[in-house]
């Protein structure tokens, strides 16, 4: 039987350094449930006594039944010139009450001189003697052994004597550290070949950062070189470039090397991981994320999408559904008729070749006047009903006009709009509204104007406007691409528009996500 690799979680203590992340109490117990509920073997909390929330957090954590996960308190070695019993921090590693330890300790000897300002001897003394106190506490010890890959290119003999003082005095662990992430493939998996060579009863685990967008690549050499352990944080979060990804680091072990890590079962729940983490952490996901991002196996050019069509593996690696994500059709000015029907398909709409060709058409013109539909599947929507069978304009704007006047400090904006219901000239609508901000106005008046004609429209929220000044131009003569994304509070959709006026390109938007909304409800 092939190996079972043990997957350590880090997300967070060593994901929340990242700037911008800042996890609550109440946030890292709902990932540590996540987490244990895909299935990682270890759960690195945080570093007891360092802060409040940890310390409330490692409380706390003893409340919840984890399945798979052991929690992991996190430390360093003892203060130099102190004996472990009497160091504060290693007290409170005892008293977070966890099974498993980590502490790091410094393994090159250029650090240990430099920012330790401590001799090779004493160094080694602190590794011993941590890991011996903590074992012999009755804890199980894993030992990070801090810029060990960079130690080894200088001072291999030193490297090697620090990760054999932490395994003689218990450590069941030894974790190899690419601190500064900046080693190879082929070093790394050189490195842990010949540790495990000389050492070959150590267990030997990797911890690798991204700073040379290798972290992934150089946590799979180390296990193809007899590494047990792949240290991980969720999308790669962490301090400077990051850590290495587990989203990509387990699905490299399970689907393209067969390797057990996690169970088969728990691999679709990785794309739901992801995004989770993602939204607690409060940051914007990452859609070309590998494996679970939304663009992973989204497909642009014409000769993609007929191959996909037909062949869903000619260019998806792996089957999208064993990590929980989807395969789907991009349509672009690049894309040809094959991207139309499959993503008209997606959609439900039936659309016959010439429908799919005048579509195609109205995209490659759009998108040459500056439109985008890469991430805005409301609008080719829209664009797809307008070609299909038994399509009916349910509203055409006349005129509008919107008018912007100052008084002191404050300005008011107001909207005029003349709109004709369903192609009648019996059926107008004159109205005029204010707002905060022309747009808003332009909103509040087609409101005014539809909504006794559509009630749909009543439940409808814009959740977001984004402009992006498009290149051309100088200065303010330059067009603007406006985004303006709409929901019912079930489903969402996004709207484009481009002028180089920018209340014109927000009344594209503003008119098209309405339409979208009277169809879905005709």
């Amino acid at each position: 039987m092939k190996k079972s690799i043990e997957i350590y979680d880090t997300t967070l203590r060593d994901g929340a350094q990242q700037p911008g992340i800042c996890f609550s109490a109440h946030d890292k117990l709902r990932i540590v449930e996540q987490l244990d509920s895909f299935g990682v073997d270890f759960i690195e909390l945080g570093w007891p006594g360092s802060n409040d929330t940890d310390t409330q957090v490692f409380k706390a954590v003893k409340n919840i039944r984890l399945k798979t996960a052991k929690i992991v308190a996190f430390g360093m070695t003892c203060q130099k010139e102190l004996k472990p019993e009497n160091d504060r921090q290693l007290a409170a590693l005892l008293d977070a009450g966890t099974e498993f330890i980590t502490i790091v300790g410094k393994t090159s000897s250029w650090h240990v001189e430099k920012t330790l300002g401590i001799t090779l001897k004493e160094n080694l003394r602190l590794i011993r003697e941590s890991c011996r106190f903590l074992e012999r506490s009755g804890r199980k010890v894993f030992f990070d052994a801090e810029h060990f890959f960079d130690g080894y290119k200088t001072d291999r003999e030193y490297a090697t004597e620090c990760i054999y003082a932490a395994f003689s005095a218990g450590a069941s662990r030894i974790i190899l550290c690419d601190t500064k992430g900046g080693s190879l493939p082929q070093e790394i998996g050189s490195i842990v070949a010949s540790v495990k060579e000389e050492c070959p009863s150590a267990r030997l685990g990797i911890h690798a950062h991204n700073d040379g967008e290798l972290a992934v690549a150089n946590s799979l050499a180390a296990v193809s070189a007899g590494a047990d352990q792949v240290q991980v944080t969720i999308n790669g979060y962490g301090e400077r470039c990051g850590n290495a990804n587990l989203c990509s680091v387990v699905p490299g072990l399970r689907i393209k090397m067969g390797l057990p890590c996690v169970l088969d079962k728990s691999m679709p729940q990785l794309s739901s991981l992801a995004h989770f983490v993602a939204e607690v952490a409060n940051l914007s996901f990452e859609p070309r994320q590998p494996y679970v991002g939304g663009r992973a196996f989204h497909h642009k050019a014409g000769l993609h999408a007929s191959a996909i069509s037909k062949q869903p593996e000619s260019y998806n690696h792996i089957n999208p559904e064993l990590v929980g994500n989807t395969s789907s059709v991009v349509v672009s000015e690049l894309s040809g008729r094959s991207n139309i029907l499959s993503k008209a398909k997606d959609f439900g709409i039936h659309l016959s070749p010439d429908q799919a060709v005048n579509v195609l058409a109205q995209v490659k013109i759009l998108e040459n006047q500056g439109f985008q539909l890469d991430g805005a599947d409301g609008f080719l929507k829209l664009l797809m009903k307008r070609q299909a069978d038994g399509y009916r304009k349910p509203f055409q704007i006349l005129d509008r006009d919107v008018r912007s006047k100052r008084s002191g400090e404050t300005s008011v904006e107001s909207a005029i709009v003349k709109v004709k219901i369903n192609n009648s000239l019996r059926a107008l609508a004159h109205e005029v509204a204010e707002g905060d901000g022309p747009v808003n106005a332009l909103d509040n008046a087609l409101r005014k104007a539809l909504e006794p004609h559509f009630p749909c429209l009543r439940k409808i929220k814009l959740s977001d406007y984004k402009v992006r000044v498009l290149p051309g131009k100088q200065g303010t003569a330059k067009a603007v691409r406006v985004l303006i994304d709409f929901s019912d509070g079930n489903k969402e959709w996004t709207m484009v528009g481009c002028s180089t006026d920018l209340i014109e390109a927000s009344l594209q938007a503003l008119v098209c996500g309405f339409e979208f909304a009277i169809l879905a409800n005709f």
